[in-house]
């Protein structure tokens, strides 16, 4: 993508997001935006394959913090028209006379500049703004770097703790076979960009500065392409569906996005790969839960079992363990078993908490019911003495 490419489209009306909108809200409208026009959705479908790149295109700008920031400066800087170019015609591509304006400080008899810099103030903020503008944004585009790509993986609960190595199918731009990704026809090359030799920009001279921009005669690529493949039509990309094994790491979390470098949308005519984010979904397991790298797991005991201690055999990812549950243990208490939740990063795994559960029988056999009557008469009461005072109180005095 050219300088002029960010002069020329507006990526937030691409998004359809006002200009203040937030990084959620990016997000958001280009979800719906690349479900809506994803070319598995519309097979055969040239209007909707181009909006998808124009959405991607936008999105993978707006996205960035630090290239937003330096497309809205651009913007705002040709929209006021600070690079207007000339209307007098011939000899220089811009007129500096609105960026130092026709008078004071900065402008000359003969058009020479001086280094103050009205607009920008001093220590160099014009310089250094076109440096990170021509440099560091755009410029870093038109060398041909493909898109990044999304893509969503639904995981197993168990896969997700453990890690796993999944295939991915892809239905993205690849590498034309026709041309191999040269954009020109069988039996022909591209050739060398005659403007700028190769380069991809061009530089013209200022008075004491020097502007650098994407070459316009090969769009910044350094080459030019006069008999086009007939299947990508030179653009070096088509439509491919692919397959690749992505390695999920241990103890991934739902809603997580990992970075695959270089595996995105080829480059144009040979560039760099994008890189490929995958979001993680991973489905509820019906005995585990999860609280950061402990698992989580819910037992039922029986009101016999909580006041007289049991051990419990419980079931984790990799086996069985026994947990001992101590006499008099309270319903909602947690247990700690070292080593049996996510595994880390540094090697050394969670927990897995089990949380004792007291289960009250809605029904009891005439026995049961006989000895628990018993065991009630012989049991003293709960220790309810402040309640009990309150209680009182308020009965007497009132609310």
């Amino acid at each position: 993508m050219s300088s002029k490419d960010w002069l020329e489209k507006d990526f937030y009306a691409v998004l359809g997001v006002p200009r203040t909108a937030s990084t959620d809200e990016i997000k958001k409208a280009y979800r719906k935006l690349a479900r809506q026009l994803h070319p598995d959705r519309n097979p055969g479908d040239r209007k909707a394959e181009d909006r998808f790149k124009d959405v991607s295109e936008a999105y993978d700008v707006l996205s960035d913090e630090r290239r937003r920031k330096e497309y809205d400066e651009m913007r705002q800087l040709f929209g006021s028209g600070a690079f207007r170019r000339s209307a007098r015609g011939g000899g220089t591509p811009f007129d500096l006379s609105d960026l130092f304006g026709t008078s004071g400080p900065g402008a000359g008899p003969s058009g020479s500049t001086t280094t103050g810099d009205r607009r920008f103030g001093g220590g160099g903020g014009f310089t250094d703004l076109f440096s990170s503008i021509f440099s560091g944004g755009a410029g870093r585009r038109a060398s041909g770097r493909g898109r990044d790509v999304e893509a969503e993986l639904v995981l197993g609960f168990a896969d997700a703790v453990r890690g796993v190595t999944m295939p991915l199918t892809l239905r993205t731009p690849g590498t034309c076979d026709t041309c191999h990704g040269t954009g020109a026809a069988p039996g022909s090359q591209p050739r060398t960009c005659p403007k700028c030799r190769g380069a991809g920009v061009v530089t013209s001279n200022q008075g004491s500065f020097s502007f650098s921009e994407p070459c316009r005669e090969c769009q910044g690529v350094g080459s030019i392409v006069d008999e086009k493949c007939p299947e990508c039509r030179g653009t070096g990309g088509v439509t491919k569906t692919r397959t690749i094994n992505v390695r999920i790491p241990a103890g991934v979390s739902d809603g997580q996005r990992i970075r695959l470098a270089g595996r995105g949308e080829p480059g144009e005519r040979g560039g760099p790969a994008g890189d490929l984010y995958v979001h993680v979904k991973v489905r509820a397991d019906e005995l585990f839960g999860r609280n950061g790298d402990d698992l989580t797991l819910t037992v039922p005991v029986t009101f016999a079992e909580a006041v007289l201690g049991t051990d419990l055999r419980v079931p984790t990812l990799d086996g069985a363990v026994t947990v001992r549950v101590p006499p008099g243990t309270p319903s909602g208490r947690t247990l700690r078993v070292r080593g049996k939740g996510v595994a880390r990063r540094d090697g050394n795994p969670g927990d897995l908490l089990v949380t004792v559960e007291v289960d009250v029988p809605k029904s009891l056999s005439e026995e049961a019911r006989k000895a628990l009557a018993e065991f009630a008469a012989a049991t003293p009461p709960a220790p309810r003495g402040k309640i009990d005072a309150a209680a009182r109180r308020i009965a007497k005095e009132g609310p």
